[in-house]
């Protein structure tokens, strides 16, 4: 089954060509436009430039997808415009469904990839399929490995999302565990910004905390107090705010390696805290961490350990599929459409859900 996906929840627009099947998961095309240069002179993503700057480039590189998937043909850049269309149309009479993230994610760049995936399902009486964007995260890992099956245990951790789900059938997930107010990416990315990183400064954080000294400073633990599986990092983030502002007011110099280290240090631990607890609840065998959070050296190698240490086995997917990519959105889009959850042209865009 050839699924033509598109994803424009945040600050990337993507594009791609999934071949998805009970034996076979296969990207034929992963077109991903960032808009990092553009947010980075505001320090971060700005709702109303992203959602314009998704519509300035949603045609082209779905026009890419389709093309460096093969199904273009005969619609060169030195082709007219009717030879294009022509290719264009024979291109998607190919494809067998349209997928797009519905749901969460900044309204008005939802908007645009929902708007645009409705019209090209329905002008070409294609099935469309809507997707919720963190489900399209945990299925990253089913395109990274295809033997991979429900059920299992999935950590979801991006700059606007934390949550622990218990994953029980393609289709079948359950929140189990979550934050109560900040994501574990939007700590680190004000984090980067307190101590002078450019946007964005997850990368960099990265780097920085393999060179501090997490001793240093003593943080906050995000992880709720007790046995539930909860979260909150509004505390943290502000706890290294405070810790910045103090230092400067006192003329202190602030060691950024050290500032990285320890808020990673802090996050690691409460992190596989609050993963042993459900594990150890659900009594699941495998894990799968996803997310743009998930590209965190520092955390991979945390959790891997605690799945060793548990007899659990670890399913994270590469760097190029944690960030938001719309052939996750593809993956998961097919399991949606064999379990008959195809939307109409009444299908809307919601922020959160």
């Amino acid at each position: 089954m050839l699924i033509l996906a598109i994803e424009s929840s945040c600050d990337e627009t993507s594009a791609a060509v999934v071949e998805m099947s009970d034996k076979r998961r296969q990207i034929l095309s992963n077109i991903v436009a960032s808009q990092i240069s553009i947010h980075r002179r505001y320090g971060g993503v700005v709702p109303e430039i992203a959602s314009r700057a998704h519509t300035e480039v949603i045609s082209r590189i779905t026009y890419e997808a389709l093309t460096e998937a093969g199904l273009c043909v005969g619609g060169s850049d030195n082709s007219d415009n009717s030879d294009k269309v022509n290719s264009y149309n024979s291109a998607l009479d190919a494809i067998d469904a349209v997928a797009v993230t519905n749901a969460p994610g900044l309204i008005g760049a939802l908007l645009v990839g929902v708007g645009f995936a409705k019209a090209l399902a329905f002008s070409h009486s294609k099935p469309l399929v809507a997707v919720n964007h963190i489900r399209g995260h945990i299925a990253a890992s089913y395109l990274a490995y295809p033997d991979l099956e429900p059920p299992f245990l999935a950590f979801v951790a991006s700059g606007g999302h934390t949550s622990i789900i218990d994953v029980r059938t393609y289709t079948d997930m359950a929140e189990i565990g979550h934050t109560r107010d900040d994501a574990v990416g939007e700590a680190f990315d004000k984090t980067a910004r307190a101590i002078g990183l450019p946007y964005p400064g997850g990368a960099e954080m990265d780097r920085l905390a393999a060179l501090g000294n997490a001793s240093n400073i003593k943080l906050p633990s995000p992880a709720i107090a007790g046995e539930g599986l909860e979260f909150s990092f509004s505390g943290l983030k502000t706890a290294v705010v405070n810790y910045v502002n103090t230092a400067r007011m006192k003329n202190e110099t602030i060691c950024r390696e050290d500032v990285a280290a320890s808020l990673t240090a802090v996050i690691c631990h409460a992190v596989v805290e609050k993963l042993a607890l459900a594990l150890k609840s659900t009594n699941r065998k495998k894990l799968v961490f996803a997310g743009g959070v998930a590209a965190n050296t520092h955390l991979r190698a945390a959790i891997a350990a605690l799945c060793r240490d548990m007899g659990v086995s670890f399913y994270v997917p590469p760097v190029s599929l944690c960030g938001d990519n719309a052939a996750m959105i593809g993956a998961q889009a097919y399991y949606e459409y064999i379990a008959g959850n195809c939307a109409d042209t009444s299908l809307n865009a919601y922020a959160s859900v």
